[in-house]
């Protein structure tokens, strides 16, 4: 195809996408608040344990219906991925040959799942430990003392569990990453294997700078990452198998085409 023609199918898959971005959105901003709740039930239930009544609060007029939009926006870009995926594919596809399109399908199937595993670690296990932990710095007060209780914003919550959930989503991608880029030669898993204490130490850094500045987000985070790291050494170790036994298959069929030469 000419290169006015590839722009143009560019063009139209682009829209595409954009428009069921935004088809869901105003799907999604009409379940805003069954959304919003979902996302604030970690909080809700270590809330509920003291006993006490609670709430969340905002303190400029337009913050809930701006936190809405945020929510409804977050919602339509993860349901849309993999329609937005599917057009990325069929655009590149064609250039593809048929071994490279049967390698690179399980990458576009795993990339939203692993997402969706990181988004479900986060959301069932660390912001529970992590809400938890927060909590215990409030304080009762008494003769003397003022109490020290928690008002949460709608809008800081919801940045911070979109945060959460962004950090270890775009973590658990590591493996498609790496055998990504094992795939193009830019990676290998003996290389990884030598590099291993650096990649401990840059997953605490990765950590420590997209979640919170506590302990439990920051490790639930970095443990996580060192396991996939070393899953992704397995992951690149089978994709050099597979390229040896290419590499062995081509130069047995050039073997005999030379011998029937």
């Amino acid at each position: 195809m000419p290169l006015l023609d590839h722009l143009i199918e560019l063009r139209q898959r682009l829209l595409r996408s954009a428009v069921s971005i935004i088809v869901l959105f105003f799907i999604c901003f009409y379940f805003a608040a069954d959304l919003y709740d979902f996302l604030v039930q970690p909080l809700a239930d270590i809330m509920e344990e003291t006993g006490r009544d609670r709430r969340l609060i905002f303190t400029a007029l337009h913050e809930a219906f701006f936190t809405y939009i945020k929510v409804a926006f977050f919602a339509a870009i993860f349901l849309a991925f993999p329609f937005v995926a599917t057009q990325i594919w069929m655009f590149i596809a064609p250039g593809l040959y048929k071994h490279e399109k049967k390698a690179f399908m399980p990458f576009l199937i795993a990339t939203p799942v692993l997402f969706f595993l990181g988004g479900a670690l986060v959301y069932y296990y660390v912001m529970p430990v992590a809400w938890k932990f927060f909590l215990t710095f409030e304080t009762v007060g008494g003769a003397g003392t003022m109490p020290i209780e928690l008002e949460a914003k709608v809008n800081e919550y919801l940045s911070l569990v979109m945060r959460l959930i962004f950090a270890f989503g775009i973590c658990f991608e590591l493996p498609v990453v790496m055998t990504l880029l094992a795939r193009v030669g830019m990676a290998t898993s003996q290389g990884m294997k030598d590099k291993r204490k650096y990649a401990i130490v840059m997953a605490f850094v990765a950590a420590a700078i997209l979640t919170p500045p506590d302990p439990i987000s920051q490790i639930g985070l970095a443990l996580p990452t060192i396991l996939l790291y070393e899953l992704s050494i397995f992951t690149v170790r089978w994709v050099e198998k597979d390229k040896d036994r290419d590499i062995d298959a081509e130069d047995d069929d050039e073997g005999e085409a030379t011998e029937t030469a």
